[in-house]
């Protein structure tokens, strides 16, 4: 089977953009498209052409607004974790998966956003709980404040240039 066969069945092979924007807007509005799916293009002073603009240059969010269209407007069950990885556009919709009527959202009833993980690990202090981080981690300083970073001392009367001058840049090349 081609990939051109497999594609049929998908509600995006064919469709441009533009008229998928105004499915999604004739049906919901920006402000269901604002709250569902948390693009700024649809909260701020939102235009289809400012909207479009965004969406053809920005491909997470092309994606993010695909999907919406596949799994609330079309309201295809959702894709497992292999076909997810892959862009809306070329997923393969089995045959026997039809396009329903849309789902129902109301304002303010959005589910709250997934929270991505981050690459650090729990074990690891926060910025803010860092405190007095020692001479292996501040860089060989022994001098620091509560936060982990190196306090200014002033230099002893020894160890200041002599001849007098406050300049610091009294000794550099001219």
């Amino acid at each position: 089977m081609t990939l051109e066969n497999e594609q049929l069945n998908n509600p995006l092979h064919g469709l441009k953009l533009d008229t998928l924007l105004d499915e999604l807007l004739e049906h919901y509005g920006f402000e269901i498209l604002a709250e569902y799916t948390s693009i700024n293009c649809f909260k701020n002073k939102p235009s289809v052409v400012s909207s479009l603009k965004f969406l053809r240059k920005t491909e997470w969010a092309r994606e993010k607004i695909e999907r919406f269209y596949l799994y609330e407007f079309k309201n295809l069950p959702k894709a497992d974790d292999v076909q997810y990885e892959i862009p809306p556009r070329l997923r393969v919709i089995p045959a026997h998966q039809q396009p329903r009527d849309p789902a129902v959202l109301i304002l303010g009833q959005a589910p709250a956003p997934r929270v991505r993980s981050s690459n650090f690990s729990d074990n690891k202090p926060s910025s803010h709980d860092r405190g007095n981080r020692g001479d292996s981690r501040s860089g060989g300083y022994k001098n620091t404040n509560e936060r982990g970073f190196a306090r200014r001392t002033e230099k002893s009367e020894a160890a200041k240039p002599s001849g007098g001058s406050s300049n610091p840049y009294s000794d550099s090349p001219k």
